[in-house]
């Protein structure tokens, strides 16, 4: 039996329903085989009647995240799983394993470095050999990251003949609400470093998920406070997902044998304006972070976060809220000889829904379509070092993305 293209782990999350309503309504994607997977047949079958008649012929697959036999047998049945079951370092240990075993490929959404650092230690020799490709972090953390310096790379080699050695990502508009699964992520990696010093250190490390020869020596600092920044001349303030960001970012410059120079820099902030009020709203937003993160750490104030502030796993907006959200990221680069390339990467939808279910779609489907294995071999890939032009090309044409050089 032929195996379908791509198995959707967790179809019955959040952003697992809206990749399965986006595969079932959009009609130029040509021939995608897909199946939906989860723990609970009603859930699913609930899910599927939603879906309506297009969806009469998907194939519903019963899977525990804990469940290595299960999991085995579904992974026979793909090339790739997409997994939308977070928090990953909780339940996704076994589903990677088990792609690995298989030789299949996998793509998820995490944005969680600690569990990232521990599944390349267990597993990256084996999916080398087995020819596994595991691609984390495919939505919007990290994708418009990722692929956005990747673009502006090849743009400085057609115009420079060189790399940017620095490259400074800032977010200049944003749409949308934080996931429940996002949060809970966060929360998590928070619990786990207040009782591990080691994971405290790495979070401070940007080169954490590179290989360990990576080689790479420029001191990184990572933005905590506000700044007047004079190259845009406004206001920047922290930017929650650069930790994430910044990791896989560099994991890629490593992966691609330093195709961004071993002296690569790379940071990432929020816009806030210009003159006293950029000020202002930048001084608010890092003392809210700080104020976040502290009483995240304190186990009684996390608690309440948890229990009364923070949406909870499987809550998000409406359509007409994803519909209405977009992100619209500004990536300056520079050459070691002064030379300055400015890109902009934009998105249709809310950033942690709308457009991360589709950028999560597509990379799934780029996998199973555009990049064979003798061109990547198994291993753990970055969306830009595995998939590349590839992927932007689907994500321009089917996934509401633009990636555009810009004037200055």
């Amino acid at each position: 039996m032929a195996k379908l293209d791509f198995i959707l782990f967790g179809a019955t999350s959040f952003v697992g329903q809206i990749l399965a309503r986006y595969m079932i309504e959009s009609k130029d994607l040509g021939d995608i085989s897909w199946a939906m997977a989860g723990r609970s047949r009603d859930k699913l079958e609930t899910l599927k009647a939603s879906l309506g008649s297009d969806a009469e012929n998907i194939e519903l697959i019963i899977a525990d995240a804990q469940d290595e036999a299960q999991l085995s047998d579904m992974c026979s049945m793909t090339k790739v799983v997409i997994s939308t079951v977070g928090p990953y370092a909780l339940y996704g240990e076994a589903l990677v394993k088990a792609c690995v075993n298989a030789g299949i490929d996998y793509c998820d959404l995490t944005g969680e470095p600690q569990w990232i650092a521990k599944m390349l230690d267990r597993y990256e020799e084996a999916a080398k050999a087995s020819g596994s490709r595991i691609v984390h972090s495919c939505g919007f953390d990290s994708i418009p990251s990722d692929l956005g310096v990747y673009f502006l790379q090849r743009q400085g080699q057609l115009e420079f003949e060189c790399n940017c050695s620095q490259v400074l990502m800032r977010v200049k508009k944003m749409k949308g609400a934080a996931s429940g699964g996002t949060v809970a992520s966060m929360m998590n990696l928070l619990k786990e470093a207040t009782f591990d010093s080691e994971l405290r250190k790495s979070l401070l490390d940007p080169y954490s998920i590179c290989p360990s020869n990576h080689g790479f020596t420029q001191v990184q600092s990572n933005l905590m406070t506000p700044k007047y920044e004079e190259e845009i001349g406004q206001w920047v303030a922290p930017f929650i997902m650069a930790a994430i960001n910044i990791r896989i970012v560099h994991r890629s410059n490593a992966l691609q044998q330093k195709a961004y120079g071993d002296d690569f820099i790379y940071d990432e902030a929020m816009m806030m304006g210009k003159g006293a009020k950029g000020g202002v709203y930048a001084s608010a937003l890092s003392a809210g972070l700080g104020s976040f993160m502290l009483a995240a750490i304190v186990p009684p104030s996390r608690w309440l976060l948890e229990n009364y502030v923070l949406p909870k796993p499987g809550e998000g907006p409406s359509l007409k809220q994803q519909e209405e959200g977009y992100f619209d990221l500004r990536f300056y680069g520079k050459t070691q000889q002064g030379d300055k390339l400015q890109v902009r990467v934009t998105g249709d939808r809310d950033p942690g829904y709308g457009s991360t279910a589709k950028m999560l779609a597509q990379s799934a489907i780029c996998l199973a379509k555009d990049v064979s294995k003798e061109e990547v071999a198994g291993g753990f890939w970055t969306p830009a070092s595995a998939m590349g032009d590839p992927l932007i090309d689907r994500l321009e044409k089917y996934a509401g993305l633009a990636f555009r050089v810009q004037q200055e």
